[in-house]
């Protein structure tokens, strides 16, 4: 006797979110972990140059933190919607010391990562229909988000001549007006950084027009050469993201939080109670005690910046040499148009044959990125040393 046919097959609806694009450095990952599974001991390994995650794990005094927590019994319960006080206060300290911005404890929301944190701003700031401009390149994930809830990314074509970055003329050009804007400084997939003055223009238009600004931060701390600036220091109608993936190097423990205007909070906090009750409690105390890690996460930012120049001085002499400027995060954007029109193909040959993982551009740019690609040099120091020589001998065959 057969079983039920699936759903397609009975004529049942689909969700808009089930047609969501994929995110396609998942899939060069999984690519990367076959190849590696694959090679026998003494040969040459895989350089993992596309996944955007520390190769450190959480600081020391995060880990212990945990430790001791689940060690002495603490109930590791839910907590408040927006997380517990103490690092919600910890994280307001954090913008009176680093950006000397005054921002209360009641206007930060803790979520599960700044993936979490996403869908509670997007559904709190924007309706159905809504038009929310990006530059492009663009985090995937933006525009997958803004798609599955309803709402239209309007994309807005970046290149060097602005840094991969949107410009407050960019905005006035839109016609109808958008009803929101995303901006990343620095970004990703480029790594490039507005200036606080850029920043400022931008949060400032977006108030004045009442177009909601949402700034993701979740690389502050990750710069190399330009002073970082917040949103919530420009403007009392912006959302702010961050997290603590990256800077901390705690991505697997899905910590996050939002900065929130007045208006938003108690919108969202129905929103996240409703959504996903609160964020891990163990992960809020591993996070709490990851802000007082100076000395490690500033360790960790010297040995990306030490990657970062050795890239940007080998990576040139191997043929890749029109590249973003790097002001943060730990990204490089290459234009490879000199060297492929299907950047998918090129990064594939690139595993198969040199060993090296990248990220093909047309992630983060449908319409331009085949002649784009990104590679990440957040791995080991050594790995990344490695990497030009590579890719050196393997274009010159």
């Amino acid at each position: 006797m057969s079983g039920p046919k699936p759903g397609l097959q009975l004529g049942l609806k689909v969700g808009r979110g089930a047609h969501a694009p994929a995110f396609l450095v998942m899939d060069v990952i999984a690519a990367a972990n076959a190849r590696a599974a694959g090679i026998a001991p003494g040969e040459p390994g895989i350089l993992r140059m596309e996944v955007g995650q520390p190769g450190t794990g959480a600081p020391r005094g995060a880990a212990e933190a945990a430790a001791r927590a689940l060690r002495d019994g603490h109930p590791m319960g839910y907590t408040e919607a927006f997380g517990l006080r103490s690092l919600r206060e910890r994280i307001s300290r954090r913008y009176a010391e680093h950006y000397d911005t005054a921002v209360p404890a009641e206007r930060i929301a803790v979520t599960v990562g700044a993936s979490g944190a996403f869908p509670l701003a997007f559904l709190a700031a924007f309706d159905t229909g809504d038009r929310v401009a990006m530059a492009a390149p663009y985090y995937p994930p933006y525009a997958n988000i803004l798609t599955a809830l309803g709402m239209v990314p309007q994309l807005l074509p970046c290149d060097a001549s602005t840094r991969f970055q949107p410009t407050v003329a960019m905005l006035e050009a839109l016609d109808p007006r958008p009803a929101g804007v995303i901006v990343a400084s620095p970004c990703n997939p480029a790594g490039t950084m507005l200036t606080p003055e850029e920043l400022g223009a931008i949060a400032r238009w977006c108030h004045d027009h009442g177009v909601r600004l949402i700034s993701d931060e979740i690389y502050h701390g990750l710069s190399y050469d330009m002073p970082e600036a917040t949103a919530a220091a420009h403007s009392p109608s912006a959302i702010v993201v961050n997290s603590f993936s990256k800077y901390f190097s705690m991505t697997g423990w899905r910590i996050g939080w939002l900065v929130l205007p007045e208006d938003l909070v108690r919108p969202v906090e129905r929103l996240a109670q409703n959504m996903f009750i609160s964020a891990p409690h163990v992960a809020q105390i591993a996070a709490e005690a990851a802000m007082d890690c100076t000395e490690e996460l500033e360790a960790n930012r010297a040995a990306y910046r030490r990657s970062r120049d050795l890239l940007l001085r080998g990576l040139p002499e191997a043929g890749f040499d029109q590249i973003a400027a790097a002001d943060g995060a730990f990204y490089i954007w290459a234009d490879v148009g000199h060297l492929t029109n299907d950047s998918p193909g090129f990064c594939s040959r690139m595993l198969a044959e040199a060993g090296i993982a990248a990220t093909p551009g047309v992630d983060f740019d449908p319409e331009r990125g085949a002649r784009f690609l990104r590679f990440s040099y957040c791995g080991p120091e050594a790995d990344m040393a490695e990497a030009p020589g590579r890719l050196r001998r393997w274009l010159q065959g």
